[in-house]
Protein backbone atom coordinates (compact mmCIF):
# COMPACT_ATOMS: atom_id res chain seq x y z
CA UNK A 1 0.00 0.00 0.00
CA UNK A 2 2.70 2.60 0.51
CA UNK A 3 4.76 2.06 -3.01
CA UNK A 4 1.19 2.48 -4.05
CA UNK A 5 0.60 5.80 -2.23
CA UNK A 6 4.49 6.75 -2.96
CA UNK A 7 3.98 6.22 -6.99
CA UNK A 8 0.54 8.15 -6.51
CA UNK A 9 2.78 10.93 -5.22
CA UNK A 10 5.72 10.71 -7.41
CA UNK A 11 3.46 11.03 -10.19
CA UNK A 12 1.86 14.24 -9.17
CA UNK A 13 4.86 15.74 -8.21
CA UNK A 14 6.75 14.98 -12.03
CA UNK A 15 4.16 16.48 -13.35
CA UNK A 16 5.03 19.77 -12.21
CA UNK A 17 8.59 19.68 -13.34
CA UNK A 18 6.98 19.51 -17.59
CA UNK A 19 4.26 22.22 -16.49
CA UNK A 20 6.18 24.76 -18.20
CA UNK A 21 5.86 22.89 -21.39
CA UNK A 22 1.85 22.12 -21.24
CA UNK A 23 0.29 24.05 -18.60
CA UNK A 24 -0.44 27.30 -20.56
CA UNK A 25 -1.73 25.12 -23.35
CA UNK A 26 -3.89 22.57 -20.34
CA UNK A 27 -4.81 24.00 -17.73
CA UNK A 28 -7.33 26.96 -19.30
CA UNK A 29 -8.93 23.87 -20.78
CA UNK A 30 -9.07 21.89 -17.53
CA UNK A 31 -10.06 24.78 -15.05
CA UNK A 32 -12.52 26.66 -17.05
CA UNK A 33 -15.63 25.49 -14.48
CA UNK A 34 -13.69 24.96 -11.32
CA UNK A 35 -14.51 27.00 -8.78
CA UNK A 36 -12.07 30.45 -7.28
CA UNK A 37 -9.96 29.54 -4.54
CA UNK A 38 -8.23 31.81 -2.12
CA UNK A 39 -5.72 30.68 0.28
CA UNK A 40 -2.79 32.59 2.48
CA UNK A 41 0.49 31.06 2.85
CA UNK A 42 2.73 32.36 5.73
CA UNK A 43 6.04 32.13 5.31
CA UNK A 44 8.92 31.78 8.20
CA UNK A 45 11.48 34.17 6.15
CA UNK A 46 11.56 37.44 5.52
CA UNK A 47 11.13 38.98 1.67
CA UNK A 48 15.41 39.61 1.81
CA UNK A 49 16.34 36.33 2.10
CA UNK A 50 15.16 35.98 -1.30
CA UNK A 51 15.97 32.17 -2.04
CA UNK A 52 14.17 30.88 0.79
CA UNK A 53 11.30 33.40 0.99
CA UNK A 54 11.20 32.83 -3.26
CA UNK A 55 10.34 29.22 -2.98
CA UNK A 56 6.72 30.19 -1.55
CA UNK A 57 6.72 32.56 -4.38
CA UNK A 58 7.44 30.26 -7.29
CA UNK A 59 5.08 27.59 -5.67
CA UNK A 60 2.12 30.67 -5.96
CA UNK A 61 3.14 31.61 -9.10
CA UNK A 62 2.78 28.19 -10.48
CA UNK A 63 -0.24 26.97 -8.60
CA UNK A 64 -1.63 29.86 -10.14
CA UNK A 65 -0.38 29.01 -14.08
CA UNK A 66 -1.41 25.51 -13.35
CA UNK A 67 -5.43 26.24 -12.71
CA UNK A 68 -5.27 29.04 -15.15
CA UNK A 69 -5.61 31.51 -12.28
CA UNK A 70 -8.35 29.76 -10.38
CA UNK A 71 -6.43 28.64 -7.65
CA UNK A 72 -5.05 31.57 -5.47
CA UNK A 73 -2.36 31.62 -2.91
CA UNK A 74 -1.55 34.89 -1.39
CA UNK A 75 1.92 34.68 0.39
CA UNK A 76 2.83 36.89 3.68
CA UNK A 77 5.94 36.96 4.57
CA UNK A 78 7.41 36.54 8.82
CA UNK A 79 5.65 38.72 10.98
CA UNK A 80 3.00 40.02 8.46
CA UNK A 81 0.72 37.67 10.07
CA UNK A 82 2.38 35.76 12.70
CA UNK A 83 6.13 35.69 13.68
CA UNK A 84 7.74 33.27 11.61
CA UNK A 85 8.65 30.77 14.16
CA UNK A 86 4.66 30.71 14.47
CA UNK A 87 3.46 29.38 11.46
CA UNK A 88 2.62 25.73 11.91
CA UNK A 89 0.18 27.15 14.98
CA UNK A 90 -1.59 29.15 12.41
CA UNK A 91 -1.47 26.50 9.75
CA UNK A 92 -3.21 24.00 12.62
CA UNK A 93 -5.43 26.75 14.19
CA UNK A 94 -6.71 27.30 10.50
CA UNK A 95 -5.43 31.20 10.92
CA UNK A 96 -3.68 30.43 7.50
CA UNK A 97 -4.62 27.63 5.07
CA UNK A 98 -0.67 26.83 4.73
CA UNK A 99 3.12 28.19 5.69
CA UNK A 100 6.70 27.26 4.38
CA UNK A 101 8.91 26.81 6.85
CA UNK A 102 11.81 24.63 8.75
CA UNK A 103 10.53 21.88 10.99
CA UNK A 104 13.03 21.49 13.50
CA UNK A 105 11.50 24.89 14.85
CA UNK A 106 8.78 23.10 16.19
CA UNK A 107 11.33 20.15 17.98
CA UNK A 108 9.66 21.68 21.07
CA UNK A 109 6.52 19.86 20.15
CA UNK A 110 8.12 16.67 19.55
CA UNK A 111 11.72 15.67 18.38
CA UNK A 112 10.92 14.20 15.57
CA UNK A 113 10.16 17.36 13.63
CA UNK A 114 13.56 17.19 12.86
CA UNK A 115 13.58 14.51 10.43
CA UNK A 116 11.64 16.79 8.00
CA UNK A 117 14.10 18.97 8.00
CA UNK A 118 17.48 18.70 9.01
CA UNK A 119 19.78 15.73 11.52
CA UNK A 120 22.91 16.72 12.12
CA UNK A 121 25.50 14.18 10.86
CA UNK A 122 22.34 12.78 9.02
CA UNK A 123 21.76 13.29 4.79
CA UNK A 124 23.20 15.16 2.57
CA UNK A 125 19.96 17.27 0.34
CA UNK A 126 20.20 14.24 -2.34
CA UNK A 127 19.85 11.83 -0.11
CA UNK A 128 17.39 13.31 2.03
CA UNK A 129 14.97 13.52 -1.38
CA UNK A 130 15.87 9.86 -2.09
CA UNK A 131 14.52 9.12 1.62
CA UNK A 132 11.47 10.98 0.58
CA UNK A 133 10.20 9.98 -1.96
CA UNK A 134 11.34 6.34 -2.68
CA UNK A 135 12.65 5.86 0.59
CA UNK A 136 9.51 5.79 2.83
CA UNK A 137 10.62 8.87 4.64
CA UNK A 138 7.44 10.97 2.61
CA UNK A 139 4.93 8.20 4.37
CA UNK A 140 6.07 8.21 8.18
CA UNK A 141 6.38 11.85 7.91
CA UNK A 142 2.96 12.17 6.39
CA UNK A 143 2.21 9.37 9.09
CA UNK A 144 3.61 11.60 11.75
CA UNK A 145 1.98 15.16 10.93
CA UNK A 146 -1.56 13.57 10.82
CA UNK A 147 -1.23 13.66 14.35
CA UNK A 148 -0.94 17.85 14.20
CA UNK A 149 -3.64 18.02 11.41
CA UNK A 150 -1.31 19.29 8.79
CA UNK A 151 -0.19 17.35 5.89
CA UNK A 152 3.49 17.85 4.50
CA UNK A 153 4.98 18.58 0.95
CA UNK A 154 9.30 19.04 0.41
CA UNK A 155 9.39 22.36 -0.52
CA UNK A 156 13.44 23.22 -0.86
CA UNK A 157 16.25 22.40 0.43
CA UNK A 158 19.87 24.58 0.81
CA UNK A 159 22.16 22.24 0.61
CA UNK A 160 25.28 21.41 2.85
CA UNK A 161 25.26 24.76 5.47
CA UNK A 162 28.22 26.80 6.75
CA UNK A 163 29.26 26.26 10.35
CA UNK A 164 28.49 29.53 11.43
CA UNK A 165 30.17 32.82 11.94
CA UNK A 166 32.80 33.39 15.37
CA UNK A 167 34.42 36.68 16.76
CA UNK A 168 37.36 35.11 17.38
CA UNK A 169 39.39 32.03 16.21
CA UNK A 170 38.38 28.21 16.75
CA UNK A 171 41.57 26.15 17.06
CA UNK A 172 40.27 22.77 18.78
CA UNK A 173 37.27 21.68 21.30
CA UNK A 174 38.44 23.82 24.38
CA UNK A 175 37.93 26.73 22.89
CA UNK A 176 34.15 26.36 22.62
CA UNK A 177 33.82 25.97 26.13
CA UNK A 178 31.54 28.70 27.38
CA UNK A 179 30.71 30.64 24.38
CA UNK A 180 27.43 32.36 23.50
CA UNK A 181 26.26 30.88 19.98
CA UNK A 182 23.09 31.26 18.14
CA UNK A 183 22.25 27.96 17.09
CA UNK A 184 18.74 25.90 17.45
CA UNK A 185 17.84 22.22 17.42
CA UNK A 186 19.35 19.31 17.90
CA UNK A 187 22.31 21.48 16.65
CA UNK A 188 22.10 23.52 20.36
CA UNK A 189 22.18 20.42 22.29
CA UNK A 190 24.91 18.55 20.91
CA UNK A 191 26.83 22.29 21.05
CA UNK A 192 25.69 22.63 25.05
CA UNK A 193 27.22 19.45 25.70
CA UNK A 194 30.50 20.91 23.92
CA UNK A 195 30.26 23.18 26.16
CA UNK A 196 28.80 26.59 24.34
CA UNK A 197 25.83 28.27 25.57
CA UNK A 198 23.42 28.23 22.64
CA UNK A 199 21.13 30.85 21.86
CA UNK A 200 17.77 30.86 20.01
CA UNK A 201 17.55 34.17 18.00
CA UNK A 202 15.19 35.14 14.71
CA UNK A 203 17.52 36.49 11.96
CA UNK A 204 16.89 39.90 12.03
CA UNK A 205 18.22 39.99 16.03
CA UNK A 206 21.62 37.68 15.11
CA UNK A 207 23.89 41.04 13.54
CA UNK A 208 23.05 43.51 16.63
CA UNK A 209 23.61 40.75 18.79
CA UNK A 210 26.87 39.90 17.08
CA UNK A 211 27.33 43.20 16.80
CA UNK A 212 26.83 44.40 20.61
CA UNK A 213 29.11 41.21 22.19
CA UNK A 214 26.19 39.41 23.54
CA UNK A 215 26.64 36.09 21.61
CA UNK A 216 30.37 35.48 20.49
CA UNK A 217 28.92 32.99 17.42
CA UNK A 218 25.83 32.50 15.15
CA UNK A 219 25.16 29.88 12.53
CA UNK A 220 22.95 30.61 9.85
CA UNK A 221 22.86 29.03 6.24
CA UNK A 222 25.58 29.63 4.02
CA UNK A 223 27.27 32.78 1.77
CA UNK A 224 24.52 34.17 -0.30
CA UNK A 225 22.23 34.41 2.75
CA UNK A 226 25.09 35.19 5.34
CA UNK A 227 26.34 38.06 3.50
CA UNK A 228 23.00 39.62 3.25
CA UNK A 229 22.93 39.70 6.54
CA UNK A 230 26.31 41.14 7.38
CA UNK A 231 27.47 38.97 9.92
CA UNK A 232 31.11 39.47 8.27
CA UNK A 233 31.06 43.26 9.56
CA UNK A 234 31.18 41.53 13.27
CA UNK A 235 32.45 38.41 13.03
CA UNK A 236 35.71 37.83 10.52
CA UNK A 237 36.08 33.80 10.93
CA UNK A 238 33.78 31.35 9.08
CA UNK A 239 33.87 28.01 9.60
CA UNK A 240 32.19 24.87 7.71
CA UNK A 241 31.09 22.52 7.55
CA UNK A 242 28.01 23.07 9.10
CA UNK A 243 27.28 19.35 10.70
CA UNK A 244 24.26 20.15 12.36
CA UNK A 245 22.76 20.75 8.61
CA UNK A 246 24.30 19.00 6.48
CA UNK A 247 21.01 19.43 4.57
CA UNK A 248 17.92 21.59 5.63
CA UNK A 249 14.68 20.26 3.84
CA UNK A 250 12.30 23.29 3.93
CA UNK A 251 8.57 22.16 3.77
CA UNK A 252 5.05 23.55 2.84
CA UNK A 253 2.44 22.52 5.28
CA UNK A 254 -1.18 21.97 4.71
CA UNK A 255 -4.02 22.35 6.77
CA UNK A 256 -5.75 18.71 6.33
CA UNK A 257 -9.20 19.96 6.42
CA UNK A 258 -8.44 22.81 4.16
CA UNK A 259 -6.33 20.29 1.81
CA UNK A 260 -9.43 17.97 1.57
CA UNK A 261 -11.91 20.66 0.12
CA UNK A 262 -9.67 21.11 -2.76
CA UNK A 263 -10.28 20.09 -5.93
CA UNK A 264 -8.65 17.09 -7.10
CA UNK A 265 -7.19 19.54 -10.02
CA UNK A 266 -5.73 22.35 -7.47
CA UNK A 267 -4.34 19.38 -5.16
CA UNK A 268 -2.29 17.61 -8.27
CA UNK A 269 -1.09 21.62 -8.96
CA UNK A 270 -0.15 22.02 -5.43
CA UNK A 271 1.96 19.03 -5.09
CA UNK A 272 3.78 19.20 -8.60
CA UNK A 273 4.70 23.25 -7.83
CA UNK A 274 6.14 21.90 -4.69
CA UNK A 275 8.24 19.47 -5.78
CA UNK A 276 9.24 21.64 -8.63
CA UNK A 277 9.95 24.14 -5.86
CA UNK A 278 12.28 21.08 -4.34
CA UNK A 279 14.48 21.29 -7.36
CA UNK A 280 14.58 24.56 -7.97
CA UNK A 281 15.80 25.79 -4.63
CA UNK A 282 19.33 23.83 -4.66
CA UNK A 283 20.14 24.68 -7.85
CA UNK A 284 19.93 28.36 -7.01
CA UNK A 285 22.12 27.91 -4.09
CA UNK A 286 24.37 26.35 -5.85
CA UNK A 287 24.71 28.88 -8.20
CA UNK A 288 24.66 32.03 -5.71
CA UNK A 289 26.91 30.32 -2.71
CA UNK A 290 29.91 30.29 -4.86
CA UNK A 291 29.92 33.78 -5.99
CA UNK A 292 28.96 35.14 -2.48
CA UNK A 293 32.06 32.98 -0.76
CA UNK A 294 34.13 35.22 -3.40
CA UNK A 295 32.60 37.98 -2.40
CA UNK A 296 33.24 37.74 1.32
CA UNK A 297 36.46 36.48 0.90
CA UNK A 298 37.48 39.36 -0.89
CA UNK A 299 36.35 41.09 2.38
CA UNK A 300 38.68 39.85 4.39
CA UNK A 301 36.62 36.83 5.52
CA UNK A 302 38.77 34.11 7.08
CA UNK A 303 37.80 30.52 6.25
CA UNK A 304 38.14 28.06 9.06
CA UNK A 305 37.50 23.57 8.81
CA UNK A 306 35.78 23.14 12.49
CA UNK A 307 38.46 21.18 14.65
CA UNK A 308 38.84 17.48 13.74
CA UNK A 309 38.23 16.73 17.76
CA UNK A 310 34.69 18.75 17.90
CA UNK A 311 33.14 17.11 15.05
CA UNK A 312 34.54 13.74 16.32
CA UNK A 313 33.08 14.77 19.74
CA UNK A 314 29.67 16.52 18.17
CA UNK A 315 28.29 13.03 16.39
CA UNK A 316 29.81 10.92 19.44
CA UNK A 317 26.73 13.08 20.99
CA UNK A 318 24.81 13.37 17.96
CA UNK A 319 23.77 9.45 17.95
CA UNK A 320 23.55 9.39 22.07
CA UNK A 321 21.11 11.71 21.84
CA UNK A 322 18.74 10.21 19.35
CA UNK A 323 19.63 6.82 21.02
CA UNK A 324 18.01 8.61 24.01
CA UNK A 325 15.18 10.06 22.76
CA UNK A 326 14.30 6.79 20.76
CA UNK A 327 13.66 5.34 24.37
CA UNK A 328 11.21 7.91 25.85
CA UNK A 329 9.76 8.79 21.96
CA UNK A 330 7.65 5.90 19.98
CA UNK A 331 7.19 8.88 17.52
CA UNK A 332 11.16 9.18 17.33
CA UNK A 333 11.78 5.69 17.44
CA UNK A 334 9.69 4.38 14.23
CA UNK A 335 11.10 7.01 12.01
CA UNK A 336 14.66 6.93 13.24
CA UNK A 337 14.88 3.15 12.64
CA UNK A 338 13.63 3.53 9.20
CA UNK A 339 15.96 6.66 8.87
CA UNK A 340 19.15 5.33 10.00
CA UNK A 341 18.71 1.71 8.25
CA UNK A 342 18.15 3.62 4.64
CA UNK A 343 20.70 6.27 5.90
CA UNK A 344 23.39 3.60 6.62
CA UNK A 345 22.59 2.37 2.82
CA UNK A 346 22.89 5.27 1.25
CA UNK A 347 26.16 6.52 2.39
CA UNK A 348 27.57 3.08 1.50
CA UNK A 349 26.78 3.39 -2.14
CA UNK A 350 27.89 6.87 -2.14
CA UNK A 351 31.41 6.73 -0.70
CA UNK A 352 31.56 4.14 -3.28
CA UNK A 353 30.98 6.18 -6.69
CA UNK A 354 30.10 9.54 -5.50
CA UNK A 355 32.73 10.25 -3.03
CA UNK A 356 34.84 8.81 -4.79
CA UNK A 357 34.71 10.48 -8.31
CA UNK A 358 34.29 13.96 -6.07
CA UNK A 359 37.09 13.60 -4.30
CA UNK A 360 38.96 13.07 -7.18
CA UNK A 361 37.93 15.73 -9.42
CA UNK A 362 38.69 18.28 -6.20
CA UNK A 363 41.74 17.74 -5.62
CA UNK A 364 43.18 17.11 -9.16
CA UNK A 365 40.54 16.91 -11.90
CA UNK A 366 39.23 20.18 -11.15
CA UNK A 367 42.66 22.02 -11.59
CA UNK A 368 42.46 21.20 -15.56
Amino acid sequence: MASVKRRSFLKKAGAGLAASAVGAISAPAIAADMPAVKWRLASSFPKSLDILYGCSEILADRVKKLTDGKFEIRVAAAGEIVPGLKVLDAVQEGTVECCHSASYYFIGKNKAFAFDCAMPFGMTARQQNAWMYYGGGLELMREFFAEYSVINFPGGNTGTQMGGWFRNEIKSLSDLKGLKMRIPGFGGEIMAKLGVVPQTLAGADIYPALEKGTIDAAEWVGPYDDEKLGFYKVAKHYYYPGWWEPETQLVFYVNAKEWAKLPKLYQEAFASAAAEVNLLSVAEYDVKNPKAMLQLLAKGVKLHRYPLDSMVAAQKIAFELYDEEAKKNPAFKKIYEQWSKFRSTIHRWHSLAEHTMENFLYTTGSKR
